[in-house]
C-alpha cells in the first residue's frame, strides 16, 4: 500500500469536502482507499497540528491554516499537470499519478516558474482549478453532471473527474477531451445511459460515466 502523507489527507479533504465545508472521516478513506483507523490516527495529528477542526462524529473541516497548505498542495499538483500535458506530452490519464510524484519535491521557486512559462492557467488538464499564489481561486463556468441532463441538444465539456487513469483513458478513446462539443442524442430512460455523438461517431455511454462529465450547455 502506497505511503500516504499529511499533504495527501489535507488534498483530499480540499477537493472532496461538501459545500458546508465539512467532510466525513468514512469519505477521506474511501477517496485515499484506506482503513478508517488509519483516517482518525491521522486526524488526530492533523487536528493537534492546527490543521483541522476535528471531533468524533462530527464533519472535518480545515482550519485556515489547513485551508492555506492544501491549497497550495493542490496548486502545486495542477501546475504540474499542465507542464507534464502540455510540454512534457503526457496524455491526460498519466499526469496525475507523475504530478503526485513530483509535487512535493519541487520548491515554491520552480513552482512559480513553471506557472509563468504556462502562462498562468487557470485550470489543470481535467478542467479543476488552479489556485493561484496569493490564494485566488479561479471560477469555474457554469456546469452539471452530463448524468443530470434532462433534454438532448449540444453541450461542450468543461471538467472531468480524475479519480481513474482508466476512465480518463476511455475518454480518449471516444474523443471527449476538454471544450469539446457533444451532441446528445438519446437519453434512455430504462439505465439512464446516453447516447452521444463526438467527431461524428455516436457511442453509448452508461449512466455512471455521465456522472463524471461535467458539461456547460450551449445556448441554441
Amino acid at each position: 500500500m502506497q505511503n500516504i502523507s499529511k499533504e495527501d489527507y489535507l488534498s483530499a479533504i480540499y477537493k472532496h469536502r461538501e459545500i458546508d465545508g465539512t467532510i466525513k472521516a468514512n469519505q477521506i478513506a474511501e477517496k485515499l482507499s484506506i482503513s478508517n483507523a488509519a483516517v482518525t490516527d491521522m486526524l488526530k495529528k492533523l487536528a493537534n497540528d492546527g490543521f483541522v477542526d476535528y471531533r468524533r462524529y462530527k464533519g472535518i473541516k480545515l482550519t485556515n491554516n489547513g485551508e492555506e497548505y492544501a491549497k497550495n498542495m493542490v496548486r502545486r499538483h495542477r501546475i504540474w499537470e499542465v507542464f507534464l500535458h502540455q510540454i512534457v506530452g503526457m496524455p491526460w490519464d498519466k499526469v496525475h499519478e507523475e504530478a503526485h510524484n513530483l509535487e512535493h519535491g519541487a520548491s515554491n521557486e520552480l513552482i512559480n516558474r513553471m506557472e509563468e512559462m504556462l502562462d498562468f492557467p487557470a485550470f489543470d488538464p481535467h478542467g479543476d482549478p488552479i489556485p493561484s499564489k496569493e490564494g485566488i481561486v479561479p471560477k469555474q463556468k457554469k456546469n452539471i453532471p452530463l448524468g443530470l441532463l434532462k433534454e438532448k441538444g449540444k453541450v461542450k465539456v468543461v471538467r472531468v473527474n480524475d479519480f481513474d487513469e482508466g476512465f480518463l483513458n476511455y475518454l480518449s478513446k471516444i474523443g471527449i477531451e476538454l471544450d469539446k462539443e457533444i451532441q446528445v442524442k438519446e437519453i434512455l430512460e430504462f439505465d439512464h445511459s446516453i447516447l452521444i455523438e463526438v467527431n461524428g461517431k455516436e457511442t453509448n455511454i452508461s449512466s455512471t460515466i455521465a456522472a463524471n462529465i461535467f458539461v456547460e450547455e450551449k445556448k441554441v
